[in-house]
């Protein structure tokens, strides 16, 4: 009866221990952190491109043309003249814009101008950003114009508005997002891999990051005391 148990006892498999876990989940890691970098390398050389182009477009002589610019005016119904939004709605499906309005609003004030005082009503500034356009509505209350500047960007400066996703639509900032998150997942893959979960490593890891953490904080506190 004890040899059969024993028998038994030694067809089990072996459990596997804790090293063995760790070389399991550090395999895991390394696969993670591999494709984290494939992801940011790709994202990396586009923005990296594009980011040169801004920085160094004058230098390098690429953007030869103006961004083209055109104004008119054309008349507000009464309708529009109700509210900031209502206006923009109105502007929107007048103009045929397909990006959604940035409204900014000025408060009437008196303001001083050549030695007396000038009352100026409120104003509207409503805005549709795209990377390859922009159209800015320009209307004071009470009148019954509203000014529309459009801008047609090069195509340097749409790149430029890709890379800053200014006017972008909403997958193109997630997009943009996800380098960041690659970034911070990969950083901290990478110290993982480099302490291999070994004690003393991580120790000395967490002290050295808090320690520039720390720097940093106070740095910036600092610069904007």
């Amino acid at each position: 009866m004890t040899s059969t148990i024993t028998r038994k006892a030694k067809s089990l498999p072996p459990k596997p221990n804790t090293r063995s876990r760790r070389s399991t989940f550090l395999k895991w890691l390394r696969d993670i952190h591999g494709w984290l970098g494939l992801w940011g390398a790709v994202l990396g050389l586009l923005f990296g491109a594009t980011g040169i182009i801004h920085n160094h477009r004058t230098v390098l002589k690429i953007d030869l043309e103006k961004p083209q610019s055109n104004e008119i005016q054309i008349a507000v119904p009464d309708a529009a003249k109700k509210s900031p939004k209502a206006m923009a709605i109105w502007l929107r499906k007048e103009l045929s814009m397909d990006r959604e309005p940035r409204i900014k609003k000025d408060q009437a004030e008196t303001v001083s101008w050549n030695g007396q005082d000038v009352k100026q009503p409120e104003h509207w500034d409503i805005r549709f950003v795209a990377p390859q356009y922009k159209v800015i509505s320009d209307y004071w209350v009470g009148s019954n114009m509203v000014k529309i500047k459009r801008t047609d960007e090069t195509w340097v400066g749409a790149i430029d508005n890709f890379h800053r996703a200014n006017g972008a639509g909403v997958g193109w900032v997630l997009l943009a997002d996800s380098i960041g998150g690659s970034m911070i997942l990969l950083s901290l893959t990478g110290v993982l891999l480099w302490t291999e979960l070994n004690r003393r490593k991580t120790v000395g890891a967490i002290i050295f990051v808090a320690s520039i953490a720390g720097m940093l904080l106070i740095g910036f506190k600092t610069m904007f005391a």
